[in-house]
């Protein structure tokens, strides 16, 4: 499956606890299905740290390019939400929603883990970035216990668009950032024990990144538009 297309939505968040299974409910059995039978939309994975205060939950979705996640099919859903929708958005905490076009990736395959990092980008490093970025996946690539590294730039004009989902979570002001990189990998305890060499091979990539907020979870469930056009 890994993560088909030229950019993804990357998602990070908490739910009230008193939500949380009606949470997972809703984004396996609806969500996550309406949303990858939007066209142009191609994976879904929903992550989980269950030992976390902030930031418990992340989800990506891939897509064919960045343009679909402001396409008027996305917006209309987002407009138009579902009535089961309507009981979870509120429930939404800590929403950080960022769309990237991916600039590089390596490896095969899912892994059973995925780190994300965030990362802000000095002044003036967009063309060393683009230049670098396979670099970096490839470096990264090596690592004891990855499988598969995808580098994303934000997009936050795509991303920031106002929406009648949007009005219903809570007001949110959560930290932004420029590149995030996505680590998939055979386990969590696995990434988690190779955190520092990712961070060193960041730091020592030349590519002007600084400031890493890490998470490493779980895969919770996985959704292809593929797998929904098989089962039909």
């Amino acid at each position: 499956m890994t993560l088909p297309g030229t950019a993804f939505l990357a998602l990070w968040h908490d739910i009230d606890p008193a939500s949380q299974t009606e949470y997972m409910e809703w984004h396996t059995r609806e969500h996550m299905p309406e949303r990858l039978s939007i066209p142009g939309f191609l994976v879904g994975k929903r992550l989980i740290d269950q030992s976390r205060q902030r930031y418990r939950y992340g989800t990506i979705y891939t897509a064919e390019s960045v343009e679909v996640f402001r396409s008027p099919a996305y917006l209309e859903r987002l407009n138009n939400p579902t009535e089961w929708s309507g009981r979870v958005q509120p429930a939404f905490r800590n929403f950080l929603r960022v769309a990237c076009d991916r600039l590089a990736s390596s490896g095969v395959g899912d892994g059973g883990a995925m780190a994300t990092i965030r990362l802000t980008l000095a002044e003036g490093g967009n063309a060393a970035l683009k230049d670098g970025a396979q670099g970096l996946c490839d470096d990264l690539l090596a690592v004891t216990g990855a499988a598969c590294v995808h580098v994303g730039a934000a997009r936050n004009e795509v991303s920031d668009i106002r929406t009648r989902e949007t009005e219903m979570r809570p007001g949110m002001a959560e930290k932004g950032f420029d590149v995030v990189v996505l680590i998939e990998g055979s386990g969590k305890p696995e990434l988690e024990a190779s955190l520092p060499e990712f961070h060193r091979v960041i730091g020592n990539s030349g590519l002007r990144l600084s400031d890493p907020q890490t998470i490493v979870y779980h895969l919770a469930y996985a959704l292809s538009a593929a797998n929904m056009a098989a089962a039909q």
